[in-house]
């Protein structure tokens, strides 16, 4: 009995450790080609040693990918039917987004290679291993903002933040966010479109399960995440997951089973004077795991995501020329 005891005292100290000493205190940044701003998403393709990125989705409506080898980005692919290089690269109007798109959410499906893409004003796409123009399979929408990909079905999960607005009129004074956002599910099999809920007051980017038993939904306005249940004796139900929990943009399954990381930008809607970006992970239960700021680097900057890969946090902003790299 006494061995077992202090075993359970070794195991709860180095409990203990892991989760004080992984506070991702080391920053590099990885910065985009002169002229490119806006990384607002980060996602890899494959596993373990053979992973591929990050590919992250950039203002000026193109999808980049690094080159593992040379670190250099390259164009991977694009959204916009006719996009013009020499009139959209590199853009940073907002009036641009609808003539050169405005992708701003990645996922891939590993079991087929695809990536599949939220495109503010053309909607879901998916491209394939090569890249180039990306093929619609969603479109008519105002505000598409965040896509995941069911890892056990293939289905593809996508947010539509809001029915009267674009991403345009976010920034305009006197914007008031509605509820008028839905979660959507796309079958890839019959190329059919449900919705799931309604209301969702904001966007962001949901998150299935490694299980696929619920998808958890952000709303950025809303202030909360929920958790939408797609099988078992809750299947079709919602409950709050988190609630205040400072204008939650995408999430991200972590690497740890079970657990997902968030990106916050506290005091972002109602305006605050400063805004304080930082990461949380969670449980499936809710529970609050760890919370790691990135105001020092991204001082006063909304971030869209935490992406949680190989043991380093992958941190993308619409605001930023780079996407920032924390580790310890």
């Amino acid at each position: 009995m006494a061995t077992i005891s202090l075993l359970s005292v070794i195991v709860a100290i180095l409990s203990t450790f892991v989760v004080v000493s992984s506070q991702f205190a080391n920053f590099s940044k990885i910065e985009l080609p002169q002229g490119i701003t806006g990384p607002e998403s980060a996602a890899f393709r494959g596993l373990l040693l053979l992973i591929d990125g990050p590919y992250t989705s950039v203002y000026d409506g193109r999808i980049i990918r690094r080159e593992f080898i040379t670190g250099r980005f390259q164009d991977f692919a694009y959204t916009a039917p006719g996009r013009n290089k020499t009139l959209c690269d590199g853009t940073t109007d907002p009036d641009m987004g609808p003539i050169c798109g405005r992708p701003s959410a990645l996922s891939f499906s590993p079991t087929t290679d695809l990536l599949y893409i939220a495109d503010a004003y053309f909607g879901l796409l998916v491209a394939g291993p090569l890249g180039g123009l990306a093929l619609q399979l969603a479109g008519g929408y105002k505000f598409v903002t965040g896509v995941d990909v069911d890892l056990t079905t293939g289905n593809v999960y996508f947010i539509d933040a809001s029915l009267t607005y674009d991403i345009r009129d976010t920034t305009q004074p006197g914007c008031k966010p509605d509820s008028t956002g839905r979660l959507l599910c796309y079958n890839p099999v019959t190329n059919r479109v449900d919705v799931l809920l309604t209301g969702l007051s904001g966007g962001g980017g949901p998150a299935v399960s490694r299980d696929g038993t619920y998808v958890l939904v952000p709303e950025l306005t809303g202030n909360r995440i929920s958790k939408y249940w797609l099988a078992g004796p809750k299947v079709n139900q919602t409950e709050v997951l988190l609630n205040n929990v400072g204008n939650p943009n995408k999430i991200k399954r972590a690497e740890r089973f079970g657990e997902f990381w968030v990106a916050l930008s506290v005091g972002f809607i109602p305006p605050t004077p400063l805004i304080t970006p930082q990461g949380v992970r969670f449980d499936s239960n809710g529970v609050v795991l760890q919370t790691v700021s990135f105001a020092t680097q991204f001082f006063n900057k909304t971030i869209s995501v935490v992406l949680d890969e190989n043991r380093k946090l992958y941190v993308g902003s619409r605001f930023t020329n780079f996407i920032g790299v924390y580790s310890n």
